[in-house]
């Protein structure tokens, strides 16, 4: 069963920030979502906590302006998502700003697995550029104990630049910059890994001002260029949007909006068929993110990073097509995975189940993860899907996705105490997490995760909650206020306004045979609505949760109703 709840809301917050300007839905929105200061709205870049306040970022600077001065080559180590890809991009466009000699690897997730291993130190040590002199992580390297060793024992310096937690031991890098690591005291722990890769770029700006380095032969540079892929890989890694992170997508959205993009980031926007004039968080998650990271799931990163560190428009294009591309083959692997998966639970009461564990050898480790979180978002469990690790066949690798109130790494992290031999390896967070196991012990992963489940998960955990924002009142159902909610920044930790109200169903069909489309009324006034992939009818009368939306034909724009969920 599902409920539709109303979001709590101090009035006198509300109260407070309307007194200072803010429209009073706006105001209320912010209120219900933690904002009680009118200074907390303000997304200037001098609300941006100074790079100083981050542990690791000073001694990242003095290294980085050593190594300019003295012309070292530098080689950044990205990861195969979206916010890896944007972080690499970033470090090799803002220290090619300072005169670097850099360049850039991304591992190959099907060969090379995941962040600074010894494999990728002795590939970089090999590469036809001749041994690096400083190896530069980006959105991993944290984790990454035997790879700095193994680039220390080769005389390669590594900075290390990370936002995922740390382990017991950390790396022996010659700086670490990440604000999860301990000791750092910096307030904004919810940094993408792009977000970092900016932070220490700022700080080399600072640190190179302060040796009197800039001039007619090396002008300081803008760094605020950059934040359009700050924005992208912000949002597409679901990065909790805090008030930093908030001005660093702001920022990113209005520079996109005025046409001051990378070619790359223009290309992903056309090949999307997204229009980059009224760019919103919804386009960088759900149009340009999927496509750069179809890249690493199917094939190589580096495809996307050069999308976006090329400045030949051309060639963008062509890239962006191509990412474009994998993105449909994307779609139609993740299709025919999850119509298998429900057809491997039609025998399966997921109501009589906490979690849910899926395995086929046909599938691909790439796109496992969004199937597990499809699944999840379904069923309301905390879902693992499992796919071959190689082409043996002995191994599986599992991508795991969960709900509010069960820690995916923690469950993981209990089975392996309980079962040592059963888990050869595992990662993650609270939402989302990996691991690795025999194929053959696919089963007994299976009855220890619901072993767990069945102790942590309620039924009031199980039951799913959906977080409205109250009614809206009439006046407000017009293009203008949808763009003016558009305008804002919304995303993972900040969530985009969903209302609710009863609606009298006037008609409703289904479109494509998978969406049911809807007219709903409401006194006097009538709505057009859209339920995605969903095909049920609705009785006369409903409650409706619903996200606002802009339709335009022929230059019209009439406001339409996303329907998030109806109660029946």
């Amino acid at each position: 069963m599902t409920r539709i709840v109303t979001r709590s809301c101090s009035p006198v917050d509300a109260d407070v920030l309307t007194r200072c300007g803010l429209h009073p839905v706006l105001a209320r929105l912010y209120a219900s979502r933690g904002v009680c200061l009118p200074e907390d709205v303000e997304t200037g870049l001098a609300r941006l906590v100074p790079p100083a306040e981050m542990k690791g970022c000073d001694a990242a600077a003095v290294l980085l302006a050593d190594a300019l001065q003295q012309q070292r080559r530098m080689l950044v180590v990205a990861d195969y998502d979206c916010d890896g890809a944007t972080a690499c991009a970033v470090a090799v466009r803002g220290l090619r700003m300072f005169g670097a000699r850099i360049d850039y690897l991304v591992p190959n997730r099907m060969e090379h697995g995941y962040g600074l291993t010894p494999e990728i130190v002795e590939l970089a040590a090999r590469s036809a550029a001749g041994k690096p002199d400083l190896l530069i992580t980006v959105d991993n390297g944290i984790a990454s104990v035997d790879g700095v060793a193994a680039a220390n024992a080769l005389g390669i310096d590594v900075l290390v630049t990370d936002h995922h937690l740390p382990g017991d031991a950390l790396p022996v890098a010659r700086a670490i910059v990440n604000p999860n690591q301990p000791g750092c005291t910096f307030p904004s722990k919810c940094l993408a890994g792009v977000g970092v890769m900016f932070y220490v770029l700022l700080a080399l700006r600072a640190e190179l001002r302060r040796r009197g380095a800039f001039g007619d032969a090396l002008p300081e540079p803008r760094l605020d260029g950059l934040l359009d892929l700050v924005a992208l890989g912000t949002v597409a890694d679901v990065v909790k949007l805090d008030g930093n992170n908030r001005v660093l997508v702001a920022q990113g959205l209005q520079r996109i909006r005025r046409g001051r993009m990378q070619p790359g980031i223009a290309a992903l926007f056309r090949a999307a068929a997204r229009d980059a004039r009224n760019a919103s968080g919804f386009d960088l998650g759900f149009a340009l993110g999927p496509r750069l990271n179809a890249a690493g799931r199917l094939s190589d990163m580096s495809l996307g990073i050069e999308c976006l560190t090329t400045d030949d428009v051309g060639r963008a294009w062509e890239l962006a097509q191509q990412l474009d591309a994998m993105n449909r083959e994307r779609r139609e692997i993740e299709a025919g995975m999850q119509q298998q998966a429900l057809d491997d639970l039609a025998t399966v009461d997921p109501a009589g189940s906490t979690t849910i564990t899926l395995f086929n050898p046909g599938w691909h480790q790439g796109v496992i993860g969004i199937v597990a979180g499809r699944l999840k978002e379904k069923f309301h469990r905390p879902s693992f899907t499992f796919a071959p690790a190689d082409e043996t066949g002995v191994l599986v690798k599992g991508s795991g996705r969960s709900i509010a109130g069960f820690h995916l790494r923690d469950a993981l992290d209990l089975i392996s105490k309980r079962e040592p031999d059963l888990i050869v390896k595992f990662g993650g967070h609270a939402m989302a997490a990996g691991l690795t196991i025999a194929a053959a012990d696919v089963p007994r992963f299976t009855a220890a995760f619901e072993a767990v489940g069945r102790e942590w998960l309620s039924e009031e955990v199980l039951a799913r909650t959906i977080e409205t924002d109250g009614e809206l009142e009439d006046a407000y159902f017009t293009p203008q206020f949808v763009e003016m909610l558009d305008a804002a920044v919304w995303g993972q930790g900040f969530p985009a306004p969903v209302f609710s109200g009863e609606f009298e169903v006037a008609s409703q069909a289904l479109v494509k045979d998978k969406h049911l489309k809807l007219q709903l009324l409401r006194g006097r006034q009538r709505f057009n609505a859209i339920w995605f992939n969903h095909t049920d009818t609705l009785p006369a009368r409903t409650t409706v949760a619903y996200r606002l939306a802009s339709d335009t034909w022929n230059g019209v724009s009439r406001v339409q109703l996303i329907v998030e969920h109806a109660a029946s």
